[in-house]
């Protein structure tokens, strides 16, 4: 049986603009290849009934599933809902479940409906209509011979759970034809994507099932895709991330929904250490990401934002004189911002990041985007020295991402596990 294709529609004139980003589509990117469902086209489109109708008339022709999101709000330029009528040949017709729901979404808020927020009750004659628990706009359904299309709402927060609660189910059963698909993702740090792709060319390449690349922010992530009846997609799946595991080493640091972070508490158990943590660059990134995770208080004691030079001074005992002679981003800044946090705190270990995020600050010998981390414990200090090309808030979440990837492998390495 052949794998169904997929093609995904956002819609919005914003996702035009340079300042919007269609995160939603690669949300489903993921979301469909974790099925099994390849997405050969992307396609972004504005609030223009007449093109969305052409680009989804052109989707129903390439692709067994298409999926559309935005444009189906309460306002004038919303014309998915038009669109979508349009290219099925049906009618708009009202519908009254959506139409009180809505109502009492508002009651209970004790606000008075506007008018328009009806028309997201009106819905094409004939299509399933998804309810919508966190918005007022409904998600749709409808299917064409073997073509599927489904709209949903564009705010992540109404699109996510709509997708996996309700849509999920019924791509599983197209995609599946009886059989359970599961998909797992190994994530990677301290790799590039083409590092990670050389040592598992063989699975990218050869008859085996879909393995896909994925680089995010400091990240690489390797997801698998296994189907079979009962057990055997849990068997296949353990055994492809066993193999991948083999291959990439100490690089793997978790699988599926598991961050860096809380990779770094368990070890940091393991090991029966406690850490803090000496920020300048960053801005408390890190101590943020740290603190996400559940019971961190355990092994984390003392975050400091030293953002000047006085702060590192008064806070971290950092002399001027040595910021003087070498500038606040500098190795030998970084390891004093680390030994000094570890003693004002009382912890095994102490973690200093100073760095230019930019966009201003940086100089032909000390460009924006030059970093340095350094690790203290009781026996000494470590650094290292990075350069970031991105924004200043990617130079900042690349700069996160690196010093807990530091303190990971340390703690790998003092548990002999390097």
């Amino acid at each position: 049986m052949k794998a169904p294709n997929a093609e995904i529609v956002s819609i919005g004139t914003e996702l035009l603009q340079a300042a919007s980003a269609d995160t939603n589509s690669l949300y489903l990117v993921e979301q469909l290849q974790g099925v099994g469902i390849e997405v050969s086209y992307r396609t972004v489109v504005g609030d223009d009934r007449r093109r969305i109708h052409l680009v989804l008339r052109q989707a129903l022709d390439r692709a067994d599933v298409v999926v559309v999101t935005g444009g189906l709000g309460p306002t004038e330029d919303d014309r998915t809902r038009d669109a979508l009528a349009d290219v099925s040949g049906r009618r708009l017709v009202l519908h009254s479940e959506t139409l009180k729901g809505i109502e009492e979404r508002f009651a209970r808020r004790a606000v008075a409906m506007p008018e328009a927020a009806k028309r997201q009750a009106w819905v094409p004659e004939g299509f399933v209509v998804l309810e919508n628990r966190h918005g007022t706009a409904p998600g749709l359904l409808w299917e064409e011979g073997e073509r599927l299309l489904v709209a949903l709402p564009g705010p992540p927060r109404e699109m996510h759970p709509l997708f996996v609660e309700q849509v999920l189910p019924v791509l599983l059963r197209k995609a599946g034809n009886g059989q359970r698909i599961r998909a797992r993702t190994v994530k990677v740090c301290g790799l590039f994507e083409s590092q990670v792709e050389e040592r598992m060319k063989e699975l990218l390449h050869g008859d085996h099932p879909p393995v896909s690349l994925l680089a995010r922010p400091g990240e690489v992530h390797v997801r698998v895709t296994a189907a079979g009846r009962g057990e055997e997609v849990e068997s296949q799946l353990q055994l492809w991330e066993e193999k991948l595991r083999n291959l990439l080493g100490e690089a793997v640091f978790g699988v599926d929904e598991e961050r860096l972070e809380e990779a770094i508490g368990w070890l940091l158990r393991r090991a029966g250490k406690t850490v803090a943590i000496a920020e300048s660059c960053t801005g408390g990134l890190i101590c943020h990401r740290i603190t996400n995770v559940p019971s961190s208080s355990d092994y984390f004691k003392r975050g400091i934002v030293s953002y000047s030079n006085r702060a590192k001074k008064d806070l971290l005992g950092v002399p001027f004189s040595m910021i003087e002679r070498h500038g606040a981003v500098s190795p030998e800044v970084a390891v004093a911002m680390a030994a000094g946090v570890r003693r004002v705190a009382g912890t095994d270990l102490g973690v200093g990041v100073t760095g230019i995020a930019g966009p201003g600050g940086g100089t032909e010998t000390k460009p924006v985007g030059l970093t340095f981390i350094a690790l203290a414990d009781a026996q000494g200090e470590e650094w290292c020295e990075h350069r970031f090309r991105f924004d200043r808030e990617g130079n900042k979440l690349w700069a996160s991402q690196m010093a807990l990837e530091m303190l990971r492998r340390y703690l790998l390495k003092i548990s002999g596990q390097d």
